[in-house]
């Protein structure tokens, strides 16, 4: 996500000069026909998930967004993404999703999980940034970690060999590494990033993680002007605690980059406020890019202080993926302008605001 100004702080200089002069950036020529408006579906989802996609549905009324939704009733208890969601999301190609409660044990397997899988959701995107106004432990972090999000630990492949011995497959494929990694690269060249780091455990997983580790290198070789380099998982975590601000681009495999982007989310401001989504070659799927077991949290459900910033900027996100540029800056400096002005936060951010105050301080803060 582009780090911009934001306006009062534009408007506060220019004030300052006696000979103002107001400027924009160069224009966005749409092509004709890209003001239609764009369905998209809606997955409100569990605990939390309709209190922030309900504030995002409310922000994107008040800037007359191009975009209407889809909404459909899923829960993490179904044992499979019912077939209309499905058919709506590969008709859309784009999707916005609260989170969806994964029951642990008892052989039912995670819906986000499959949802990844049916619509091939390869890569997984974490934008973990500094918001201005928001004190955290670490100065200028502005990572993003990108995920493999079909294998892995996560390819669901165990079983019992006998009583009290279970076996879980870790399954990586050349195929899927290669284009994980063809993703980040071309990620950084896009958005003018300088370095690609490969987190891995191939010292230990020789094979496994050496074959992710020899598809990083093939891939880097044809981005010459991007840097290069490797980091050992158990190290990674080391120093994204006490030097983030190294990081750039961060390529995974699926499990680490779980835990990295979890980690890197807390140090850079909280699970509330850091964007995500998952891509694959046809659709689109975005949600709160870390959630670290918030989506079920009763106590915040009920005392409805639910923090809508990381759907906001998923959302903004979004618009942006949906050739929406303009849409997508309005609502990102609203949420920015929110932040820095510090009066409205959500308890997460050492605030006592609700959810409802947030959304409508935001709406007010459009431009």
């Amino acid at each position: 996500m582009a780090r911009r100004s934001l306006p009062l702080l534009k408007d506060l200089i220019s004030r300052s000069s006696p000979n103002r002069i107001t400027t924009r950036s160069v224009t966005y020529m749409h092509r004709p026909g890209d003001g239609t408006p764009r369905p998209v579906t809606l997955i409100p989802g569990d605990g939390i998930g309709p209190m922030v996609t309900g504030a995002v549905e409310q922000v994107m009324e008040a800037m007359h967004a191009p975009v209407y939704f889809e909404k459909f009733e899923v829960h993490g208890n179904m044992k499979v993404i019912p077939q209309d969601v499905l058919e709506s999301i590969q008709k859309n190609k784009v999707c916005l999703k609260g989170g969806l409660v994964t029951p642990m044990g008892g052989g039912v397997s995670s819906l986000n999980v499959q949802l990844r899988k049916e619509l091939d959701l390869y890569a997984s995107l974490v934008n973990c940034f500094n918001l201005p106004g928001l004190a955290t432990r670490h100065d200028n972090v502005d990572i993003v970690v990108i995920r493999e999000n079909t294998e892995g630990e996560y390819s669901g492949l165990e079983h019992e060999v006998v009583p009290g011995v279970v076996e879980s497959l870790k399954v990586i494929t050349k195929f899927c590494s290669e284009r994980i990694a063809k993703y980040a690269f071309e990620y950084a060249y896009l958005n003018n990033r300088k370095t690609v780091t490969a987190v891995h455990k191939a010292n230990i997983m020789k094979l496994a993680d050496g074959l992710f580790l020899e598809s990083c290198r093939e891939v880097a070789t044809k981005y010459p002007g991007i840097k290069y380099n490797e980091i050992i998982v158990d190290n990674c975590c080391m120093q994204l605690v006490s030097k983030p601000e190294q990081f750039d681009v961060m390529v995974t495999p699926n499990l680490y980059g779980n835990l990295i982007a979890n980690t890197a989310a807390g140090i850079a401001g909280g699970t509330g406020v850091m964007p995500g989504g998952n891509v694959g070659a046809e659709h689109a799927v975005f949600e709160q890019g870390a959630s670290a077991g918030n989506v079920g949290n009763e106590q915040v459900l009920e005392q409805k202080v639910a923090n809508p910033v990381a759907l906001l900027l998923s959302s903004a996100m979004m618009l942006r993926h949906l050739q929406f540029p303009a849409f997508a800056d309005r609502l990102e400096t609203a949420v920015e302008h929110v932040i820095l002005d510090g009066k409205y936060r959500t308890k997460d951010l050492g605030g006592t605001s609700t959810t409802q105050e947030v959304v409508d301080a935001v709406i007010n803060a459009l431009d």
